[in-house]
């Protein structure tokens, strides 16, 4: 008799910032649950797996970054997968399913999951369950939750197939991939079939999630003093049996012993971070602006810190000294803030894979941990609320928590937790019960991460100095918390009001001493793409409303520059596009800008402002509108003159309406209908002559 199969399976994941990683290793714990079980490796760990010889089905997770680029975990992987040389059938023996994170606020949405889905297609790899693209801008559970669930009857299926084809080989010598039951190359077409966008099921849910929210309403209709809120919920939900996701296993025990931790860093020498002064620093917006833009020159002439015009800068600020504060309070530890901490692995852990995690240092402070090493902003997922109704003793606190990351609350959790940007330290106001152990923080936490700035300068203009700029973001009260500034700009702020000047004496500034000045530790991130063009004489177009204008004050800076030094070369011409909310309180650089139409650099500033005289009739408002306004130059630029688009700003609606635009002024320039339109920007963005540096 045949050797029975073991119903197992291979998860393989690539991640930037860990979402990925969380998800993989998610599916990971749920496996033994399902009866089956699951290996899981990372991506960049190729000496753990080999898809060239898979037998297992394959479930991969994997995220995107950047401009649509693979985490860099993937990138070995992609390139491997991608070499041209692969014959047709090199994967065709492998099943796999296929879970790309995205975010539709930037462009190539869940990029890297479709090159490697289309990939592994072209190589002969076979679909076993439809692949999911899930959409970070409205939440990644819409999709990755009834992606998993429908996950392991699929899992099953494959399995079982598989299995009856090892036996039906061992039978029969004869037997070939040709002779599989009828009814399994079905199954294959139907799973092809079925490889549709999962992203479309978040219409499904929300409307669910109104269905939801109207089926309360009218339930309140006699008592319209209910409402719902983080701490309460109403009916249906407060009536409703939860189905809530499974207690994530705990895997870490922490040691903290009373010894010295003098002499603490930074956590910054390994990861190529450098401190460096802060030699200027300038608000560049007057009076009472909606949005305070503030300059920072830094000095970065005794470091090694090459960079281009359209390269960013990582800057890796700590969490706010009273919220590290509170949260030691609240955890009864602030008598043990100085002790250093030891982490090691629980032994009867049921954890996957587990490890201690890399990004907390051993032998260091709590209190420095909790400093520079944790996202204590990050918003909380739905495993860790989950984690902490355990360690909740109130029975209605408990039930709320078990409400917000169960199935049929994830319209109160998008609601009050998700989109209110709630952190762990709410949580922890808002159910004064829940008594976590601090091993639990360290589990689901995750890493504090750098936030990364476009170069507002160039270095042939400025030697040894980067700029960048930055809005203070700013957050108002709510009832799901108090009122606080972006951890990083808000930061920023404080750590260079000393030496903040307004905009009329930024010169001043330079004569600042050494020792007066602040320090920040950053490090360059280069851009693959984000540069001027090689070829000097093409014509370029710049889209930069707000701090958007950023990086493209580095080019022309660049380009007034070259043309100094190089004055018998072609230049093309040169387009800004800017805009703002008043002319008179954030045109940013205005005086700059000025300076490079009136010498030549640039040759055309269009500018609009979108709050001054808003009874005015037709008149360009958003930047948007006046790429219309200019629709035949911006089209000759990009289809005959072979130019460059670039757009930095916000991801979530500029960008969105500039695409929209560009493709507007196409349609109408070409006379294409709105498929081809499409087919034409995609070749832009292909041939890296549409380019963007977004954020949401």
């Amino acid at each position: 008799m045949p050797c029975e199969v073991v119903a197992r399976f291979l998860i393989l994941y690539g991640s930037q910032r860990g979402q990925a990683q969380s998800i993989a290793e998610e599916i990971c714990e749920q496996a033994a649950e399902n009866g089956l079980t699951a290996d899981i490796s990372c991506l960049s760990n190729v000496e753990k797996y080999n898809v060239q010889n898979e037998t297992r089905p394959v479930v991969f997770v994997v995220s995107t970054t950047g401009d649509g680029d693979p985490p860099d975990t993937a990138q070995k992987f992609v390139k491997k997968i991608k070499n041209k040389s692969l014959p047709r059938d090199h994967l065709s023996h492998l099943h796999y399913a296929l879970l790309a994170l995205g975010d539709t606020n930037y462009a190539n949405f869940c990029n890297c999951g479709k090159t490697i889905d289309s990939r592994l297609q072209q190589l002969g790899a076979k679909h076993f369950y439809a692949t999911g693209h899930a959409d970070d801008g409205t939440g990644l559970e819409v999709v990755v939750d009834p992606w998993i669930e429908g996950l392991w009857e699929a899992l099953k299926k494959i399995l079982a197939s598989m299995s009856t084809v090892d036996q039906q080989a061992a039978t029969s010598s004869d037997c070939t991939q040709d002779s599989f039951p009828k009814h399994d190359s079905t199954q294959e077409r139907n799973m092809s079939d079925l490889a549709v966008d999962l992203h479309l099921l978040k219409l499904s849910e929300v409307e669910k999630e109104k269905a939801a929210r109207s089926d309360s309403s009218d339930a309140e209709t006699q008592s319209t003093t209910l409402a719902a809120s983080l701490k309460h919920s109403v009916p249906p939900l407060s009536q409703s049996v939860l189905n809530v996701p499974a207690l994530p296993p705990t895997y870490l025990e922490v040691l903290l012993e009373q010894v010295s931790t003098e002499g603490e860093t930074v956590p910054a020498d390994k990861e190529g971070y450098c401190e460096v002064p802060v030699s200027k620093a300038v608000q560049l917006t007057r009076g009472d602006v909606v949005k305070t833009a503030i300059l920072l020159e830094l000095d970065i002439s005794d470091q090694d810190m090459a960079y281009q015009p359209g390269d960013s800068f990582d800057v890796l600020c700590p969490n706010r000294e009273n919220e590290v504060e509170e949260l030691l309070v609240r955890l009864g530890l602030q008598m043990q803030k100085n002790n250093a901490v030891q982490l090691l692995l629980l032994k009867n852990t049921s954890k996957k894979a587990a490890k201690v995690p890399l990004h907390i240092p051993q032998n260091t402070s709590l209190q420095f941990i909790l400093t520079w090493c944790l996202e204590i902003r990050s918003v909380p997922k739905k495993a860790f609320v989950r984690s902490l109704a355990n360690c909740t003793q109130n029975s209605s606190e408990k039930r709320r928590l078990l409400e917000l990351c169960s199935k049929e609350g994830s319209a109160d959790y998008n609601c009050f937790v998700r989109n209110a940007n709630v952190c762990v330290l709410d949580l922890l106001r808002a159910f004064p019960s829940c008594l976590p152990p601090l091993s639990l923080l360290f589990e689901q936490l995750p890493k504090l991460q750098p936030r990364a700035y476009s170069a507002a300068s160039s270095s042939l203009q400025h030697p040894g100095k980067v700029n960048f700029m930055f809005n203070v973001v700013e957050f108002p009260a709510c009832p799901e918390h108090p009122a606080r500034t972006g951890l990083c700009t808000g930061w920023l702020a404080d750590h260079v009001s000393t030496i903040l000047l307004p905009l009329e004496t930024k010169l001043a500034s330079e004569c600042l001493g050494t020792s007066a000045q602040p320090k920040v530790y950053v490090r360059p991130h280069p851009s693959s793409i984000f540069h001027l063009p090689a070829d000097p004489s093409l014509p370029i177009v710049m889209v930069g409303p707000g701090t958007g204008v950023a990086p493209f004050i580095g080019f022309l800076q660049q380009r007034e520059k070259e043309r100094e030094e190089n004055k018998e070369t072609t230049f093309g011409e040169t387009w800004l596009f800017f805009g703002c909310r008043h002319k008179d309180k954030d045109f940013l650089f205005r005086d700059e800008l000025e300076n490079f139409v009136h010498n030549g650099t640039l040759s055309h500033l269009i500018v609009c402002f979108s709050r001054d005289e808003p009874d005015a009739v037709n008149r360009p408002r958003y930047v948007q509108h006046n790429l219309l306004l200019h629709a035949k130059n911006v089209a000759r630029i990009l289809l005959k003159d072979k130019g460059c688009l670039y757009v930095c700003g916000d991801g979530k609606n500029m960008a969105k309406d500039v695409n929209d635009t560009l493709l507007e002024i196409i349609g109408n320039e070409l006379q294409l209908d709105k498929l081809e339109c499409m087919k034409t920007v995609a070749g832009l963005r292909e041939e890296k002559r549409y380019l963007q540096d977004i954020w949401s």
